[in-house]
């Protein structure tokens, strides 16, 4: 029962730390690139940072599920 929670503890945790780390990646990009905040831009780059920290989310999240089962399955099998 605890390798099941803890499982699901790092799917969590990848659920939320990729899109903040997308979300802090595109804000430097934001910065970066002088078309974004312009009038013809119309929302376009915040359109695309919304989609993908959106998108990042469930990839985080199977990331985050696939390392708590390899690190489940590692401490069962330890001495």
């Amino acid at each position: 029962m605890a390798a099941i929670a803890r499982i699901i503890g790092y799917a969590l945790a990848g659920g939320v730390v990729l899109p903040l780390a997308v979300l802090a990646l595109m804000l430097v990009v934001y910065a970066m690139d002088s078309r974004c905040g312009s009038p013809g831009d119309s929302g376009g780059c915040e359109m695309g940072i919304a989609m993908l920290v959106l998108s990042a989310s469930p990839v985080g999240a199977a990331i985050g599920l696939g390392i708590g089962i390899v690190r489940s399955l590692r401490k069962k099998t330890s001495p």
